[in-house]
């Protein structure tokens, strides 16, 4: 895969997304991290943008920082091909940055939709969590 990547110019934005997911997939997230952000400085889109968003967010949590993952992910909105991962890895970097309640909310929501019988309700319980939260989003 890497001499496939070397034909490529170096800027190009999807060869350095393909090989970022190549180092994620490997465990080699603290590699991948610099790759997809230069991937999306490069003018990364189309239907690979928010899944480099989403797994550079899932890397970062993954290494720790929980809060820049957050940061990426709270106003990712969901689309065809990535359905609602994006609030799921949101959820789970609320939850790894010390905010069960907010992660707990955020899948929820996310659910939600998906219960037909119970949507309403559902979606009422979340809100009641961000109504009993003290402040947080």
């Amino acid at each position: 895969m890497g001499s496939l990547i070397r034909e490529r110019p170096a800027d190009d934005p999807d060869a350095l997304y393909e090989w970022a997911s190549v180092h994620d997939f490997l465990g080699r997230e603290a590699e991948a991290i610099p790759l997809y952000r230069k991937a999306l400085a490069s003018g990364l889109a189309g239907p690979r943008r928010p899944q480099a968003l989403i797994q550079l967010a899932s890397s970062l949590r993954n290494v720790g920082d929980a809060q820049a993952a957050v940061d990426l992910l709270q106003d990712l909105q969901s689309d065809e091909l990535t359905g609602e991962a994006s609030q799921a890895f949101l959820a789970l970097a609320l939850y790894d940055a010390g905010r069960p309640d907010a992660a707990l909310r955020v899948a929820l929501k996310a659910l939600a939709p998906t219960l037909p019988l119970y949507s309403r309700v559902i979606s009422s319980y979340a809100d009641d969590l961000q109504r009993g939260a003290s402040g947080q989003a």
